[in-house]
């Protein structure tokens, strides 16, 4: 009851947007429902004067829906098909996160942008966006300004890719008859998970493809999102090297930083995998998969109320900056790793 109580009022906003966007990006499906939920939630955002009411149910909605929806999208995967996607994207994500880590520590230096900020980009931009910060933040000591400042960077060019990367891969020409090619490039080169669902969903719309690309994106994006713990075990190991004062230091166990929906999204794949060995119909999945897309633009509604663009411009030009470069240089390598691995 009391779950109800607090949330009740933010998840219907979302739903409100969410309903006639579901609906909108099926009649428009070269925009998409998710990308239609993000923008009309930006645009929502500017009016409503007072969102308290609204916050809790809000980032309930942005983050444990999301999550769900990718929990929901491990039926219908075969566990074989999970292995060989991540196996395959492997090179291409640790390229990717490199680049990104490296252009985040060489702006640092040169344009004199504080550490914390720069880590909290270079990571979130490399590995899966706000999850990724979340992490990392308690790690280096991070206060709630940063946080607030690096998440903000992060989600302007997340909206940025939802919006712009399926016509993107379209001008490049990826294939339109099979979601592999786009599927790799969206969980390689998009920030946070939220959206690489969306771009990955809006073309499996436009090309009428099912959910083969969202499939893919999320089976690349889940195996680039482990990389939270080498990467957060590395920060807390030279912060603990470099903390004078013992008693500050700060200890990080496993179940902080691990993603845990991973291990459900892979539990259901394995239920996949043993149902349909014993002859039941992949089809009889695919109800699961339409429910997983509609949380996927439920939780976009509750992304978009959640951006402030306005405030975001005026926190400073130089972590937007290299938050473009780290986005740049990702997508670049991306697409050059594709190419010389020949799947694009």
């Amino acid at each position: 009851m009391k779950f109800i109580t607090k949330n009740w009022k933010g998840i219907i906003l979302c739903l409100c947007i969410a309903v006639p966007s579901w609906f909108l990006g099926n009649m428009f499906p070269i925009i998409g429902g998710a990308v239609i939920a993000i923008i009309a939630g930006m645009i929502i955002t500017m009016f409503v004067k007072n969102k308290a009411p609204f916050e809790a149910g809000i980032k309930f909605t942005s983050k444990k829906i999301l999550q769900w929806a990718v929990v929901l999208l491990g039926f219908g995967l075969n566990l074989n098909v999970i292995v060989e996607t991540g196996k395959q994207s492997l090179p291409i994500i640790v390229s990717t996160i490199t680049v990104s880590l490296v252009i985040a520590f060489v702006l640092c230096k040169v344009m004199h942008i504080p550490g914390k900020i720069s880590t909290l980009v270079g990571v979130g931009s490399s590995i899966c966006g706000g999850s990724a910060i979340a992490a990392t933040a308690p790690v280096i000591d991070a206060d709630d300004e940063e946080v607030a400042q690096a998440i903000s960077v992060i989600f302007f060019f997340n909206v940025l890719a939802a919006i712009f990367f399926p016509t993107f891969g379209k001008l490049l020409g990826f294939s339109t008859t099979t979601g592999e090619a786009f599927g790799i490039f969206a969980g390689t080169a998009v920030n946070d998970t939220s959206s690489v669902t969306a771009a990955a969903s809006t073309w499996d719309t436009m090309w009428g493809l099912g959910s083969a690309t969202l499939d893919t994106a999320v089976t690349v994006k889940l195996t680039r999102t482990l990389a939270i713990i080498p990467i957060t075990l590395v920060l807390a190991f030279w912060r603990a090297r470099n903390e004078k004062n013992s008693e500050n230091q700060k200890k990080v166990s496993l179940k902080q930083i691990f993603p845990m929906f991973i291990l459900y999204f892979v539990a259901a794949s394995v239920i996949t995998t043993i149902a349909v060995s014993l002859g039941v119909s992949s089809g009889v999945f695919s109800p699961i998969k339409t429910l997983s897309k509609f949380f996927i633009v439920l939780a976009m509604a509750a992304i978009g109320l959640n951006t402030d663009i306005v405030k975001l411009i005026k926190t400073g030009g130089k972590p937007i900056f290299m938050g473009f470069c780290c986005w740049t240089g990702i997508t670049a390598v991306s697409l050059l790793m594709q190419h010389l691995l020949q799947l694009w």
